[in-house]
């Protein structure tokens, strides 16, 4: 291996994320080890010697996505040098390397260590590196020590063993396995001490965390003892793998842990549930739901919805509508469903067209546009704790517990501060508020 040496290299660094929250977090990871060796850290619109783009490859959408962010880099930066790391890289290598300018293509195993492959330099043709995914239980490193005034996410777990039937993550990812204990506390208790006050448990299928005597509720209680620690929120959670305990913590206003659960749903039909590979029937994920909210007062609940897997008829299209529309879900991301090579979803009969599993979408995308604006309105008036965000636009942007953005007016700095704030207007997909009182100094 290859060790970099700071003093020889160049100084500006652009890391740019396309997928989930873990791979922000991997994201974050890599730029922290970039400022520890020297660089700054800049847009991935601006001038930089080093672009390292982390990508996913839940569809083929994604795909695309990647490819014009990794040509984009290169058309701007031609001289620099361009890792191309994550998802995408373990299972598109080859489409990767056909794009001129590439130095670097790292999978999944190895992406945390791109560093130590900067002091190669620009190559004639991308090296390539795919290691097997170790199916251990692991450790990180991480070394950051700049001021961190935001939420963070912490990668807690990692892989899947559901094999649902449409799903590549298995493959890119590899089979489940959980971050050691003490490892990720440690990182939790670095993040407290850079000014993190909220910290989202993320992973491929979080709530199969196991350790030695050890399972979820055990890292959500673990984070929760941090002083500093005054937030936790947990990241999109199978639905037959939630503890029963996690309520007991939500409902109790002296834990951090947050009245929010995004819980996949993917199909309002048995039958397409079963195509898909999916645990549960319908009824039993909405009974576990009415659990949830009579347990947890107002919890914000919001879910996945996969539309034209193949075998779905615009009956149960319209079935999975009606799930969605009358039960208590805030929200719903929508995925059309993409041809993977190597799923089991790609072998059924069935093939929904594509422009119908667009209409599909536009349709349950508006619907949560409809049910995230009752959510909103039914708390106007109301007066909630918000950790606000870095200023955008003159105005000061924050969280509610349960998932409120919020924006307010405000001469002080509100910046990584808690505030009561009474909620005025909706506001598009925001809600507008003032400032009745700062929490924190």
């Amino acid at each position: 291996m290859v060790k970099i040496n700071s003093d020889a290299m160049p100084r500006r660094a652009a890391v740019h994320t396309l997928g989930c929250r873990l791979n922000q977090s991997e994201s974050q990871l890599v730029k922290d080890q970039l400022e520890r060796a020297g660089y700054t850290i800049v847009g991935i619109t601006e001038p930089a010697d080093v672009g390292i783009i982390n990508t996913c490859t839940v569809t083929r959408e994604a795909d695309a996505k990647c490819r014009q962010a990794i040509r984009g880099f290169i058309r701007r930066n031609p001289d620099a040098f361009t890792a191309v790391i994550g998802c995408y890289s373990q299972m598109g290598a080859k489409a990767i390397a056909e794009i001129g300018g590439v130095d670097l293509i790292i999978g999944n195993e190895e992406k945390l260590s791109v560093l130590d492959y900067l002091a190669l330099g620009k190559n004639a043709r991308p090296l390539v590196v795919r290691e097997r995914i170790d199916k251990s239980d692991f450790s990180i490193q991480f070394a950051g020590d700049t001021p961190y005034r935001r939420r963070a996410n912490l990668k807690i777990q990692d892989g899947c063993d559901f094999m649902c039937a449409f799903c590549i993550i298995p493959a890119a990812r590899g089979r489940g396995r959980s971050r050691q204990y003490a490892n990720l506390l440690d990182e939790a208790r670095a993040l407290a001490a850079r000014g993190v006050r909220e910290i989202v448990l993320t992973g491929v299928n979080i709530g199969t965390y196991r350790g030695p005597e050890r399972d979820l509720l055990s890292v959500v209680d673990g984070v929760d003892e941090i002083p500093g620690i005054e937030r936790i929120r947990i990241s999109s959670i199978e639905p037959t793998t939630v503890p029963p305990g996690l309520f007991d913590r939500m409902a109790d206003p002296a834990h951090a842990l947050l009245p929010y659960l995004h819980l996949p749903l993917q199909s309002g039909s048995d039958r397409v549930l079963r195509a898909m590979r999916r645990r549960y029937t319908v009824g039993d994920y909405l009974a576990f739901v009415e659990t949830a909210h009579a347990r947890v007062a107002d919890l914000c609940l919001g879910t996945d919805i996969m539309v034209g897997h193949p075998q779905e008829d615009e009956a149960e299209f319209l079935e999975t509508c009606r799930v969605f529309r009358e039960n208590r879900f805030v929200y719903c991301h929508v995925f059309p469903y993409s041809e993977r090579a190597g799923t089991a979803a790609l072998r059924q009969p069935g093939q929904v067209p594509v422009l119908e599993r667009q209409r599909r979408s536009a349709r349950l995308r508006r619907l949560s546009a409809e049910r995230r604006y009752e959510f909103h309105r039914a708390h106007l008036g109301r007066e909630m704790e918000v950790l606000f965000e870095d200023p955008r636009a003159g105005v000061w942007p924050g969280l509610t517990g349960n998932y409120i953005r919020v924006v307010c007016q405000s001469r002080e700095d509100l910046s990584n501060r808690r505030a009561v704030v009474r909620l005025d207007r909706v506001s598009a997909d925001f809600v507008e508020g003032t400032v009745l009182e700062t929490i924190d100094p």
